[in-house]
């Protein structure tokens, strides 16, 4: 089943960011925490799932995403602190 989501992964607190939009949030956030694909996020070791927002249709989540990567760091930072005040790794609590 498809659900399409924005996401931000971190390699820590106030540390690298990666903000991303996917269709499987959990397969996604997997191939980022084992470095699968090479890029961005394996370079920098961006491996915490600190931010994520799904949505019904994959075209808002699209919008969504480059509203976020357009926006300053500290909007994205306020993102996470505003759903993830300690910074935790979120990828546990998906239902995979």
């Amino acid at each position: 089943m498809r659900e399409p989501a924005v996401y931000i992964m971190a390699n820590k607190r106030n540390g690298t960011l990666y903000v991303g939009v996917t269709s499987d949030l959990g397969r996604r956030a997997w191939e980022h925490r084992e470095a699968v694909v090479p890029g961005f996020t394996s370079r920098y070791g961006c491996k915490l799932l600190v931010w994520y927002d799904r949505y019904d249709r994959m075209d808002d989540a699209i919008a969504r995403e480059k509203q976020i990567k357009a926006g300053s760091r500290a909007k994205k930072l306020a993102l996470i602190e505003g759903m993830n005040p300690g910074w935790r790794d979120l990828y546990d609590d998906l239902a995979l």
